[in-house]
């Protein structure tokens, strides 16, 4: 298939060959708070590559994107409308099936005040701004501006086949090149299902499909991108039609693999629907307070699901008559409930002086009936489309939602993490029931991850990150729970649906990784210390010319030589093409127009001053300084190569070519060469006791991680303080190697303790404020009489050979440290060494033994 061919192409040119693809004014023109991820920057590149470079590209273009939900396929397109624009396409038609994803859509494309507005403010391409605008039909439509049609699949039907004022007709396609972009798109498969022999021709024509399909065709210069998270490839008619159509896939199962979901937890209990209702609420108020407390602004959501209107509508009401009559009482009864979770919200709400009497009055408040919404009819009012679309927005303070099946498509929220079944009935039979995989999907499409931050951080805001610490009161921020009765065959056939959709892992396994109690009892955890430095703010103050930005003088540009060649196609004559005589000439960029320099710079609200002494040029005094000083712009230089006689008189417009050229340059420059962070040189000390805990790892019991050494006794080996290691092969080899040489250390130190660092701290890159949390630290105390004591901290880094040219940043940072680094805490008795160490790896030791010969070299130990 198409998209297994372009995985090939990975295998042999690089996996980031797509990904370089993206051009830099798609990232630049998209709103930052949406920063692409590496698996959208993939499907971006695909596109590229498909319609630019692929030889077997098809005419007119016609292509899928099967990505899961929650994968961010709206930013997906969001990003081919910039690229499509490059590619000089200016009329686009975004259709679906639900008129709820449509005011959605329009939201996230056209109200640069949404919350989930998709692009920048200003969107710039080539020094021009582009404005993207909803039209009814293109007839009249701006040629410079990006054009949008928004109507459902069934609006777009009927507005083609029964014309009227205003509307779109078949003509509006014919000599005009369209972008058609289709989401939930399995949606206009029908026909295609049916299979050829069952549908005649002019049912086809009459069709959904067959009017998408007829637009599609009008011009060969058109493009079709379908996107959707289900595709049913079993079905040979769909498996035939979308082989060579499928660009990229990503499913559900790598989603939650790669860190991008929350985890399900089902919390089942033979309880009433409104008993599951409390609980729920309950610890959605527990997930608030945890939010608060760390900084967070979280407002956790909770969906009620029924069977029916008419059974949403009924608990709806007995829901705000119950929250309204809450006593200590109910409260009581959730707290005795056998639960590791509740157990320990009720936990929290104690050690945070939270009493019972507190938590029913915010619950009251946080829950009241002014705080919940219901979505059922078939016709919601556009607020309430927009409500529900906006959940996770401070000033909407909805906290639970009534639904029966309006919300299964097309509702992107990421705060939602409670889902209530408020029946018990399930499906017949062997196989999933549609029912349970409808409500496998529906969490599926709850289980997007609710991105935050800890501050101090640079952690990834959209990612897992306390999957293997389950300890972690924040962990609560990752996990979605399914509120249903304990029936085991529903839950059984719950969890094979979920583990089927991919969102769900089959072999999740707790491990115990404790710090030992003889560590603990020893002087070292009492008295010990590890430094480690900070990440700050870069203000850009060591930045006062272009050369401390590491920003070139001379930049080179090409002239069109506007030369042509005719060829006779099926000549066999073998000619060699003349080559048109060029020149190089040199320019300052001085040399150009002052107004027609400023009008240029006035293009990029990158080149603003404000921008430019906040964020990249710290000692600027002005934009004139800026512009005409040789430290900037003025000492800039261009190359321009054209035919001789185009370079003795360049056009005006040949010239701002050129400007833009360079400016381009230089703000991809600034943006690559000034990190907005770095690392301090100061390392502060904190107590060992406080820094490294017990914790509780959940792994995939599969995995390398998860596999137990053989080769290794850790209880014997009173140097490794922790009873486990769950670690690489990498790892295992590591202390395989200290141990081959313990009984030196011991000779000269006192205290020889390794450590694993299983995410206790992390340390921070001087140059970029990269985070890099190394994965041991080996703590030394020197028995020498001859001078004062000393402490060594060793930070060391195994790391696989698949991985080591990878991460070549983290051994340049390890070897920089014992030059760049000063401690906040010395003793009488005491002076503190930190050293890191080049990579260990077991395969390259063997032959170089460059590990080995640094530590000796490091600890005096030849």
């Amino acid at each position: 298939m198409l998209f297994e061919q372009f995985d090939g192409t990975l295998a042999t040119l690089g996996k980031n060959f797509f990904k370089e693809k993206v051009p830099e004014y798609i990232v630049k023109n998209l709103n930052s708070k949406f920063e692409l991820r590496e698996y959208q920057k993939e499907a971006i590149g695909r596109l590229s590559f498909y319609l630019n470079d692929y030889p077997e590209k098809t005419e007119p273009t016609h292509l899928l994107f099967n990505m899961a939900t929650g994968s961010g396929k709206t930013l997906i397109m969001a990003s081919s409308l910039l690229f499509l624009y490059e590619q000089g396409y200016r009329n686009f038609i975004f259709f679906v099936n639900s008129t709820n994803i449509i005011k959605k859509t329009q939201d996230n494309f056209l109200n640069s005040q949404s919350s989930k507005y998709l692009f920048s403010q200003k969107i710039e391409q080539s020094g021009k701004e582009i404005t993207i605008r909803e039209v009814e039909n293109f007839e009249s439509a701006n040629s410079e501006n990006i054009n949008i049609v928004f109507t459902t699949i069934q609006g777009l039907h009927r507005q083609l086949n029964e014309p009227r004022e205003n509307a779109l007709t078949y003509e509006d396609f014919e000599e005009q090149k369209i972008v058609l972009i289709s989401d939930e798109a399995h949606h206009i498969n029908a026909f295609t299902k049916k299979g050829k022999l069952q549908k005649t021709e002019e049912e086809e024509k009459a069709s959904w499909e067959g009017t998408v399909r007829r637009i599609f065709e009008a011009d060969p210069r058109n493009i079709l991108l379908e996107f959707t998270a289900t595709i049913d490839l079993r079905n040979d008619e769909i498996l035939k039609k979308y082989e060579d159509k499928i660009l990229f896939r990503y499913d559900l199962k790598k989603f939650r693999e790669e860190l991008f979901s929350k985890e399900i937890e089902i919390l089942q209990g033979d309880l009433e629907p409104i008993d599951r209702a409390l609980q729920a609420v309950v610890l959605s108020h527990y997930r608030r307070k945890v939010a608060e407390k760390n900084g967070i602004f979280c407002k956790p959501v909770v969906l009620m699901k029924a069977k029916d209107i008419k059974a949403s509508e009924s608990f709806e009401e007995e829901f705000s008559v119950k929250i309204k009559a809450l006593k200590i009482s109910d409260l009581k009864a959730i707290q005795s409930r056998d639960n590791r979770t509740i157990q320990k919200a009720f936990a929290y709400f104690e050690a945070n002086d939270i009493s019972l009497e507190n938590l029913l009055s915010e619950i009251q408040e946080e829950f009241g009936k002014e705080r919940c919404v219901s979505v059922n009819s078939k016709n919601e009012s556009e607020e309430k489309q927009l409500l529900v679309n906006s959940l996770e927005d401070q000033n909407n303070e909805i906290r639970v939602v009534f639904a029966v099946d309006k919300l299964n498509e097309g509702w992107d929220v990421l705060n939602l993490f409670d889902i209530v079944r408020l029946y018990e009935t399930r499906d017949s039979g062997k196989q999933i029931g549609k029912t349970t995989m409808a409500e496998a999907q529906l969490i599926g499409r709850g289980a997007r991850y609710f991105p935050f931050q800890r501050k101090g951080t640079e952690e990834d805001r959209f990612k897992r990150k306390f999957d293997e610490d389950i300890r972690e009161e924040l962990r609560i921020l990752e996990q979605l729970y399914y509120h249903s009765k304990d029936d085991s065959k529903y839950i059984s056939e719950l969890n094979r649906a979920l583990i089927e959709i991919g969102i769900k892992s089959e072999r999740a396994k707790e491990f115990y990784l404790n710090i030992k109690e003889d560590f603990q009892k020893g002087p070292f955890w009492n008295s010990g210390v590890i430094f480690t430095n900070q990440r700050v703010e870069n203000g850009s103050k060591d930045i006062s010319s272009f050369a401390d930005a590491k920003i070139p003088k001379d930049f080179e540009y090409t002239l069109r030589t506007e030369g042509m060649n005719e060829e006779e196609v099926f000549s066999n004559k073998l000619e060699m093409k003349k080559d048109i005589a060029t020149q190089i000439k040199s320019f300052d960029l001085l040399d150009f127009e002052e107004n027609l320099l400023r009008s240029i710079l006035g293009k990029y609200s990158f080149f603003s001053y404000k921008n430019l002494k906040s964020r990249y040029l710290g000692n600027i005094g002005s934009l004139n300084e800026f512009l005409f000083s040789e430290k900037y712009l003025g000492g800039v230089r261009i190359k321009i190569t054209g035919r001789s006689e185009k370079l003795l008189n360049l056009t005006i417009r040949e010239k701002k070519k050129a400007l833009h050229h360079v400016l381009q340059k230089i703000e991809s420059h600034l943006k690559t060469n000034t990190p907005e962070y770095i690392g301090t040189n100061l390392f502060r000390a904190k107590q060992v006791k406080d820094v490294f805990k017990d914790k509780v790892l959940r792994l995939d019991a599969e995995s390398e991680r998860a596999q137990f050494m053989e080769n290794f006794d850790f209880h014997a080996c009173d140097w490794y303080a922790q009873t486990e290691l769950h670690g690489t092969s990498e790892e295992e080899a590591l202390l395989l190697f200290i141990q081959s040489f313990i009984d030196e250390l011991k000779k000269k130190y006192e205290g020889v303790y390794l450590v694993r660092n299983e995410r206790f701290f992390t340390l921070y890159t001087f140059s970029e404020g990269r985070a890099f949390e190394p994965d041991f630290i080996l703590f030394l105390e020197d028995k020498s009489q001859e001078k004062k004591v000393q402490a060594y901290q060793i930070f060391i880094e195994p790391k696989g050979k698949h991985l080591i040219k990878e991460d070549q940043w983290k051994e340049d940072f390890l070897k920089e440290i014992e030059e760049n680094y000063e401690v906040d805490y010395k003793t009488e008795t005491k002076d503190f060494k930190l050293i890191g160490l080049p990579f260990f790896n077991k395969e390259q030791e063997k032959h170089t033994h460059e590990f080995e010969n640094t530590i000796r070299e490091q600890l005096s130990l030849f």
